[in-house]
């Protein structure tokens, strides 16, 4: 749970706004669970082109190894080339500190030929030319059966853990193919640097089930999806996804339903205008409630310190944010635009009543079709008020795009 730059800032967040979003973060978020703060892409360069998008030649800042450097320009606390500073600001704060960074070896370092830390190689001889990212300039593919290719990953997590880095998002891994090479081998570099850090895998555009066992054995967390952004329709496409992956998440393996493009986003760079999010308070509450029934994941996209008071109240019920902590989750009915999960807790059960429909409806739930024909008290989870249970059921009224969490007891 925690707070990423991409859906505000894309590649051109500065050190100001990534301290503003923690300190807003550990104020009014900490106490409810949110606790990491990630900085996303292309903290290494000086000028991310913010108004076209990535520029076509990448121009990272690198020390004598090839590892990215934060960009000082950008991040003045680390003009020493160490992003150390700004991991203890936010450490200082009671959160921690991540970073996003793209597969592979810089472009640049190949360009020059630098030599690879204790790999007694360069990063010429280990680049892989023909697997480059196809949407990012930064980098070149790694060879892995080439000698020394794997001291490149474990010297920059090496590095990253002299900073305090506690969470790292690898980028382009999860589309077809899957990069499984890539994947283990920064999975081994993590396991060798001496610090626990969170592996975070992105995107998930058509991931399959048949690399389900290899995900959880190198990485935390996966996306399941491509980027998410603020209209109904992509929100609406997510049920399916979150359907397929929520029985296979367990404890310390998360399928990941993407960020939470919510408040204000589109500051900077890449992710449209700048504005407050474009789905309607109704949809956002959705939102909310799926991911936590899914248990998935939560990365708030938007500047913090600019979110709605109605919306920053979504990412404070204690009650609702509970169901992250649930034993078990699954859709038990999808009836046109009427879809119900079921959330197992502890001496309890919860069950989200979603209306994907227009126009608001009156529905009536069983609760035999939940598996809870036994329950006889339900209470909204949102409202924090009871819906009275008769003959079986609870009859609610869900607004257009909306939802109705309730507690059975």
């Amino acid at each position: 749970m925690g707070w990423n730059s991409w859906d505000c800032f894309g590649g051109a967040v500065t050190e100001d706004q990534v301290v503003a979003n923690a300190e807003f973060m550990a104020a009014e978020l900490l106490p409810y669970g949110w606790d990491t703060v990630v900085v996303d892409i292309q903290w290494y360069e000086p000028d991310p082109g913010i108004e076209h998008g990535y520029n076509p030649v990448a121009d990272p800042v690198l020390d004598a190894w090839g590892r990215q450097l934060p960009a000082p320009n950008r991040f003045p606390s680390a003009a020493d080339g160490s992003f150390k500073a700004l991991a203890d600001r936010v450490h200082a704060l009671g959160l921690k500190f991540g970073v996003h960074m793209m597969r592979g070896i810089p472009k640049k370092a190949v360009e020059l030929d630098l030599p690879v830390l204790g790999g007694d190689t360069t990063a010429a001889q280990i680049a892989d030319r023909e697997n480059a990212c196809t949407w990012n300039p930064d980098n070149y593919g790694i060879d892995h059966s080439k000698p020394g290719a794997q001291a490149f990953y474990d010297s920059q997590l090496a590095l990253f853990a002299e900073w305090g880095v506690d969470f790292v998002k690898l980028d382009d891994v999860l589309h077809p193919p899957t990069q499984s090479v890539e994947i283990a081998a920064y999975s081994r570099a993590i396991d060798k640097c001496g610090r626990p850090i969170v592996l975070s895998l992105s995107p998930g555009k058509a991931l399959s089930f048949a690399h389900l066992q290899a995900l959880r054995e190198n990485a935390e967390m996966w996306r399941i999806s491509d980027d998410l952004w603020d209209d109904w329709e992509s929100l609406k496409e997510m049920f399916q996804r979150a359907a397929r992956w929520a029985p296979h998440q367990v404890p310390g393996a998360w399928g990941d339903a993407d960020m939470l493009p919510l408040g204000r986003i589109g500051i900077t760079a890449h992710a449209g205008p700048d504005r407050f999010s474009r789905l309607n308070f109704d949809e956002q509450r959705t939102m909310l409630t799926l991911w936590c029934a899914m248990r998935s994941p939560l990365m708030f996209g938007g500047h913090l310190p600019d979110t709605p008071p109605e919306t920053l109240a979504l990412l404070q019920n204690h009650e609702v944010l509970a169901l992250l902590e649930s034993s078990g989750s699954r859709e038990v009915v999808r009836d046109h635009d009427l879809v119900v999960w079921r959330v197992e807790l502890d001496g309890a059960e919860a069950c989200a009543v979603f209306w994907l429909g227009d126009e608001a409806a009156d529905l009536e739930v069983h609760l035999a079709d939940v598996g809870s024909a036994h329950r006889t008290s339900a209470r909204d989870l949102w409202a924090g008020e009871a819906v009275p249970v008769k003959d079986g059921s609870v009859r609610v009224r869900v607004p257009a795009h909306g939802a109705r969490l309730l507690r059975l007891e």
